[in-house]
């Protein structure tokens, strides 16, 4: 299916392309979310004539999301959870645990944001977290697990 993406998408193609994917990606994933529009002639004028206007906000979003960076760059998030002998914690810590902690912070992040490339953290100690704020901005966080006797 031929569609023309209303905003930059990793791995397939920046704001006007027009590209060829999947029918089910396009129809379930792309055109839901606003990311793309069905690749037509109407489509495409249409689209040509929104052109500026969709790369400032693309502009904004972008310059946004680098300042949310510059603040996040470094941050050390405490987060204590309960814990059993030799360090082991009961449960684990989950990217809507660090987004909770982040909105306590007063940052706003998505958990979708969280990259967690070990999964779950299931530790005490301190994690290096990698938080991907748009396509082209990411930056490093530090999670602290902090452990509390269970009672």
């Amino acid at each position: 299916m031929q569609i023309i993406l209303m905003e930059k998408v990793a791995n397939l193609g920046k704001l006007g392309d027009v590209v060829n994917v999947r029918r089910g990606y396009a129809r379930n994933f792309l055109i839901p979310q606003g990311k793309a529009k069905r690749a037509t002639d109407v489509s495409i004028a249409e689209f040509e004539l929104k052109r500026a206007e969709l790369e400032k906000n693309q502009a904004s979003v972008l310059a946004a999301a680098e300042t949310l960076a510059e603040k996040l760059n470094g941050l050390l998030v405490q987060i204590t959870q309960k814990m059993g002998g030799e360090g082991k914690l009961f449960g684990s810590v989950t990217n809507a645990n660090i987004a909770e902690a982040l909105e306590a912070q007063g940052f706003s992040v998505d958990k979708s944001m969280i990259r967690m490339p070990h999964g779950q953290l299931k530790q005490m100690g301190d994690h290096p977290i990698t938080v991907v704020l748009h396509n082209d901005v990411s930056t490093q966080i530090t999670v602290s697990i902090l452990g509390e006797a269970a009672s």
